[in-house]
C-alpha cells in the first residue's frame, strides 16, 4: 500500500515556509511525486523571480547542477563503438599525463577514480565562484597535473572533473551532450539544455539565489560548466524524463539497471555509487537518486525501481536540502521507519598521524575534509553518513575515532593545538603561478582589496586549517606541511595542490 496523500501533506508541510501566491515573498521550488504511468501530485512554493515576484510553478525552469551525471551516462552508454567504461582516459585524451592518463571512464565516471575536482583545485588557487574559466584552458590545466587525490579504485570521493574529462573525449569524436540531451528529452516528453557557461541564454530560466544572512543575493558562477552538472529544466520535464527512465522507453531501455549496477573497487568490494546514480538506504529497502547542487539552485531525485514510483524536487535557492525533502516523502509513502541520528562520537576535531585527513563532530554531524554529512546510528557504537557519495563508518575506540571514510581505513587522534611555528611564515607559490603570504599566524591570498588575512588553527603535526569565504561558499582549508620547502592546500574534492618557498 502507498500512501500518496501522507506523502504530498509531508511535502506541503516541508514547503510551507516558501509561502504560496501574494504570500510568497522569498524563492521557492516545486515537487513532483510519480509512478510510471502518472504524476501523483505536484507542490509548489515561493518564487521563481523576486523581482517580478513570478511564482514558481512545475514549468519553471532552473539548474538541475548534478542531476544531470546520470543523464550524461545514458549517452556514453550508448556509444560502445567509441567509448568503453574500461577505456583508458589517456587513449582519448593523450595529453593527459599520469597517473590521470591511467584511470579508466568507469573509475572516472564512479567517483573512483581519485580525479581532483576543477572547482576546488581553483579555490586553492585563489579563484573565486565568479571566475570566468573556459573549456580548452581547463582541459589544458588538467593536462598539466601530475597527482590524483588517491590511487585509484581504493577509494570514492565526489568529484565533477571525470565527466569533465569523458565529454572532452566524446566532442572530440563529434558527440555533444547538449545535442544528445534536448533530443532525447523530446522522446521522454521533456524539455532539457545544456549550456556551456552561466551566462548562456537560456529559454525560461530563473535566476538562483542566496541568502548573506542579511538578503536574498542573485547567484552567479563563472566556472565552464561541462556535463557534470550542465542540464536545465523544469521539475515537470525532470519527472517525465524519469518516468521514461523507470519504464525503459526508447533509447532508455535498460539504463536504469545499467547504471544503477554494482561498481567495485579494486579489492572488490561494491561501492555503492553507480554511473550518475547513488544508492540510498532506509532499512531493507535501497533506492537509486542523486542530488544537484550549483550557487543558488539545489536539486534532487529519488527513485523506488521496485514499486515504480519517484519524487523530484527542483529550487532556486541555496538553502535548499533536497534529499531530505525526496527522502522523508519515499518514507512517508512506504511507511518505512526513519533512520536515527546518532551522538555517538565525541565532538571535537580530529586528525590522522600524518597527512591532511582531518574530521570535526558537532553533535549528530560529521565533517570531513570540509565535507559535512549526518551521522546516523549504525549499530554496536558505529555511526555511519549513509551516504554513497560520501561513505562514513566510524566508532570510538578510546579517544581514537576508528573506521572507514570514502570506504579507506582511518585513525583519528584528537587535534593538538601546538601554535603556528615562525618558520612557516614567508611567501609561497605554486607551479600554477598562484601565490599567497604568512604572517602572524594568518595566510593571506589575494590581490588589492580582495585580499584577506586568513587565520591559521593548528590541528598538530604541521597540519593547519583556515576558513576562505566566497559568495555563497565558505570553505575550510588543511594547510599540510610536506617539509621545508613545500606545503599542500587540501579540500575533500582536491588534495593535491602543492606550493613551494617563493625565492
Amino acid at each position: 500500500m502507498m500512501n500518496w496523500d501522507k506523502a504530498q501533506a509531508t511535502i506541503e508541510a516541508m514547503l510551507a515556509d516558501w509561502g504560496h501566491g501574494a504570500q510568497a515573498v522569498t524563492p521557492g521550488g516545486a515537487v513532483i511525486g510519480f509512478d510510471k504511468d502518472a504524476f501523483r501530485f505536484t507542490a509548489c512554493g515561493g518564487l521563481a523571480d523576486l523581482s517580478s515576484r513570478t511564482p514558481f510553478t512545475e514549468e519553471t525552469v532552473v539548474r538541475y547542477a548534478s542531476v544531470t551525471k546520470h543523464a550524461f551516462c545514458t549517452l556514453v552508454l550508448s556509444h560502445p563503438d567509441r567509448i568503453r567504461l574500461d577505456d583508458r582516459l589517456g587513449e582519448h585524451l593523450p595529453e593527459l599525463r599520469e597517473p590521470l592518463a591511467s584511470v579508466s571512464v568507469g573509475r572516472a565516471l564512479d567517483m573512483s577514480g581519485g580525479l581532483p575536482d576543477v572547482r576546488e583545485m581553483l579555490s586553492l588557487l585563489g579563484f573565486s565562484v565568479y571566475s570566468e574559466t573556459r573549456k580548452d584552458a581547463l582541459l589544458d590545466f588538467l593536462s598539466r597535473q601530475t597527482r590524483l587525490n588517491f590511487a585509484a579504485g581504493t577509494e570514492v570521493s565526489y568529484s565533477n572533473t571525470g565527466y569533465r574529462l569523458v565529454e572532452a573525449a566524446l566532442e572530440r569524436q563529434g558527440i555533444y551532450f547538449r545535442d544528445y540531451i534536448r533530443s532525447a528529452g523530446q522522446e521522454a516528453g521533456a524539455i532539457f539544455d545544456a549550456p556551456d557557461v552561466w551566462n548562456d541564454v537560456v529559454a525560461g530560466l530563473v535566476p538562483g539565489y542566496w541568502h548573506d544572512d542579511a538578503k536574498w543575493q542573485l547567484a552567479a558562477a563563472g566556472l565552464h560548466i561541462s556535463a557534470s552538472g550542465s542540464m536545465t529544466g523544469s521539475v515537470r520535464s525532470l519527472a517525465l524524463w524519469l518516468q521514461a527512465l523507470l519504464k525503459g522507453d526508447g533509447r532508455l531501455a535498460g539504463r536504469l539497471q545499467e547504471m544503477s549496477g554494482p561498481r567495485l573497487l579494486a579489492d572488490g568490494r561494491e561501492s555503492g555509487y553507480g554511473l550518475g546514480l547513488a544508492q540510498t538506504k532506509f532499512g531493507d529497502k535501497v533506492f537509486i537518486g542523486h542530488g544537484g547542487s550549483h550557487p543558488g539552485y539545489k536539486t534532487y531525485f529519488l527513485l523506488d525501481p521496485e514499486t515504480g514510483v519517484g519524487f523530484a524536487v527542483v529550487s532556486n535557492r541555496e538553502d535548499t536540502n533536497g534529499a531530505k525533502i525526496a527522502q522523508a516523502a519515499m518514507v512517508a509513502l512506504l511507511d518505512l521507519p526513519l533512520p536515527r541520528l546518532s551522538r555517538a562520537l565525541r565532538d571535537g576535531l580530529y586528525v590522522e598521524d600524518s597527512g591532511p585527513n582531518w574530521i570535526e563532530v558537532k553533535g549528530a554531524s560529521i565533517i570531513s575534509l570540509d565535507a559535512e554529512d549526518t551521522a546516523y546510528d549504525d549499530g554496536e557504537g558505529w555511526v555511519s553518513s549513509r551516504s554513497s557519495t560520501s561513505p562514513i563508518r566510524l566508532r570510538m575506540e578510546g579517544d581514537d575515532i576508528v573506521g572507514d571514510v570514502g570506504h579507506a581505513p582511518r585513525r583519528y587522534r584528537p587535534a593538538r593545538d601546538e601554535g603556528v611555528p615562525e618558520d612557516l611564515s614567508g611567501s609561497w607559490q605554486s607551479h600554477e603561478g598562484a601565490r599567497f603570504d604568512i604572517h602572524d599566524g594568518q595566510l593571506i591570498m589575494g590581490i588589492g582589496p580582495t585580499r584577506p588575512a586568513m587565520p591559521l588553527h593548528s590541528l598538530g603535526g604541521g597540519r593547519f586549517l583556515f576558513t576562505l569565504r566566497d559568495g555563497p561558499w565558505t570553505k575550510r582549508i588543511c594547510l599540510n606541511r610536506l617539509d621545508d620547502g613545500r606545503v599542500e592546500l587540501v579540500l575533500a574534492r582536491a588534495r593535491m595542490i602543492e606550493y613551494h618557498r617563493a625565492r
